[in-house]
């Protein structure tokens, strides 16, 4: 499977990013306030990006500043939330020929690791259920910002991406030689527990 570039998940950073006065916190994901997203594109037949997300999800991050390699993630998404803008098309990508969201109304990513590549940049590991199928997934993750809210609460921001075949999820409807891999793009903003 190519890993490359998902938040689902992305969630760590340098050192660089972080105070001398560091600690360990835990996050919850914004979702409530449509501050974290989910989004996928994939090639429609080599002429064009098909892009679309998940409306529904949700998860939480620790995150600890003098030990990043102990963070962890967990994000769990309604399947049946995909949207692409396109009505007979979610439809279709809801049914038994794609996500099968009746069987597999759930996907969820699990990290396992996390390891700091410097300049704010990191890689993230973890397990991504799908469709089914467990398969781990590597997410090349940019740490965003942290820092007071306005609203008397702090927040913390990731952004990551990985791709990944579908078939890999047992996910095996053909559509081309250009359109075998969907990359995810996720941005994870979590508010301070």
């Amino acid at each position: 499977m190519k890993n490359t570039l998902l938040a689902f998940i992305l969630l760590f950073s340098s050192s660089a990013f972080v105070p001398s006065a560091a600690f360990a916190a835990d996050y919850e994901i914004d979702t409530k306030g449509a501050h974290a997203f989910i989004q996928f594109k994939i090639s429609h037949l080599g002429y064009s990006w098909l892009v679309g997300r998940f409306n529904t999800f949700d998860g939480e991050f620790s995150y600890d500043e003098k030990n990043p390699a102990a963070s962890k993630v967990v994000v769990s998404i309604d399947t049946a939330s995909i949207d692409s803008n396109h009505a007979e098309r979610d439809k279709h990508l809801r049914s038994k020929d794609f996500l099968d969201v009746g069987k597999f109304p759930k996907a969820k990513f699990v990290s396992t690791s996390f390891k700091e590549l410097g300049n704010g940049k990191a890689e993230l590991v973890g397990d991504l259920t799908l469709h089914g199928v467990t398969r781990a997934v590597t997410i090349a993750v940019e740490h965003v910002g942290h820092g007071k809210d306005p609203w008397g609460g702090y927040r913390r921001g990731f952004a990551g991406t990985t791709k990944f075949a579908l078939k890999d999820f047992g996910i095996d409807y053909d559509l081309g030689p250009a359109s075998q891999e969907v990359e995810l793009f996720l941005s994870v903003e979590g508010i301070r527990k």
